[in-house]
């Protein structure tokens, strides 16, 4: 969420995901995509840089987030990962002789 300002000194919290459109004649007025539409004191430029730097906070969060989660992953156990194991049993395997072997041949 990024804070603006209505006119009257108000302060105001908005989705800026859901801004369609901003512009200034001569106030600037923010359009949502539903059409709601605010008039606030702040300018173009700085709602553009509102904007910008509530990505900036998203994309740094994430990629946090994404180190924190990584440096808590245990290592994998000695000898590579083991395919077929399902909630610790082994899944049965068929026998070579069996794999090669069609029904109804011989």
């Amino acid at each position: 969420m990024i804070l603006l300002t209505r006119l009257n000194g108000s302060t105001f919290a908005i989705n800026p995901d859901l801004v369609e459109r901003i512009q200034e004649t001569p106030d600037t007025t923010v359009v949502l995509v539903d059409g709601t539409t605010y008039i606030v004191t702040e300018t173009v430029d700085e709602v553009i840089g509102e904007i910008a730097q509530y990505r900036a906070r998203v994309i740094a969060l994430a990629h946090t987030m994404a180190a924190e989660q990584s440096a808590n992953v245990p290592a994998p156990p000695r000898g590579g990962r083991r395919f077929g194991v399902v909630d610790g049993a082994k899944a049965p395997t068929r026998s070579a002789e069996a794999a090669v072997r069609t029904p109804g041949r011989s």
